[in-house]
């Protein structure tokens, strides 16, 4: 069972990540309908201020209770986010409160010591977070059933709306065993994470491919190829069981790959915000999936260093 400064740390880190994550996939999803559909756009900025809310309240209670190897991964905020939220929320129209993002770059590390009253705001922070996912999964359900059956039209793809569907149930499944103060298998972990994360980062890079201009030729060859990567390396680790021999293997060469995919989003990014890459995305975006890199990255070095 989980102590309750694990708990806390746990939850905090998971929802300062997965709460912007679900905050932007709004985002997204509310610029992509068309005038017919102003109704979905709306749900979706309603879910988009309740993420934001809720981001908010996780900020305040994080300062010196998560740890530094978080606050350094750049899976919170890069050094990009303030730029593309600018360009994005220029672009929009919309506004997506930069000051978040202000406030997590000031998220400092300097360890302070949980309390009961702290313990009992996390636990109802969990709480309000799984119910606003599950809202926001029920919404991108129905919307890809639309999308699926010509009901809805929207600038996504139906692909991007089931990845984004795959990321708010994962983040179900993880505040729930957290809920529960179950600690998770080793192995079993890794090789869930890596299932999960080598398809996302594959798709990302389809994504990519499928946004960019059609003389952005050489990029486009480059996103095609990680995606292959990751392809593979999905169902490699597909393959695995708990008795494998290979998984530190695995576990090295999806994190090489996703170094060099983070390089090529981090970069990506910068040329969107610039406006030296021809592309149909938002400068958001390109952050957005750099961020879920460097998660990634840090869940495999800490699963390297376990393994030893």
């Amino acid at each position: 069972m989980l102590s309750n400064e694990e708990y806390i740390r746990l939850s905090l880190e998971l929802n300062l990540f997965f709460m912007r994550i679900a905050k932007e996939h709004s985002f997204f999803m509310e610029t992509a309908f068309g005038i017919n559909d102003q109704a979905l756009a709306q749900q979706a900025d309603a879910l988009r201020c309740q993420f934001s809310a809720l981001l908010s309240e996780a900020i305040c209670l994080a300062d010196g209770l998560i740890s530094p190897e978080v606050l350094a991964s750049g899976e919170l905020v890069t050094k990009l986010t303030l730029d593309s939220e600018r360009a994005s929320g220029y672009y929009s129209g919309i506004d997506l409160n930069s000051e978040l993002t202000q406030q997590e770059l000031s998220l400092g590390s300097s360890p302070s010591l949980p309390n009961p009253v702290i313990l009992q705001q996390v636990f109802e922070l969990n709480q309000r977070a799984i119910e606003a996912t599950t809202a926001l999964a029920d919404y991108k359900s129905a919307l890809l059933q639309n999308v699926l059956s010509c009901r809805t039209f929207t600038f996504n793809y139906p692909l991007l709306i089931d990845h984004i569907l795959r990321e708010a149930r994962f983040y179900l499944k993880m505040l729930t065993t957290l809920q529960n103060r179950q600690i998770v298998d080793l192995k079993r972990d890794i090789i869930d994470q890596e299932v999960f994360w080598n398809r996302i980062m594959a798709e990302h890079a389809y994504f990519i491919r499928g946004l960019l201009d059609p003389t952005e030729v050489e990029l486009f060859e480059t996103a095609n190829r990680f995606g292959k990567e990751f392809d593979k390396l999905t169902k490699q680790a597909q393959t695995m069981t708990e008795q494998t021999t290979i998984l530190p293997k695995l576990s090295l060469e999806a994190y090489e790959a996703a170094v060099g995919l983070r390089n090529f989003k981090t970069a990506g990014t910068e040329g969107l915000i610039q406006c030296k890459i021809k592309a149909i995305a938002l400068p958001l975006l390109g952050d957005h999936v750099t961020r879920e890199a460097n998660h990634y990255l840090r869940i495999l070095n800490a699963f390297t260093r376990r393994l030893k």
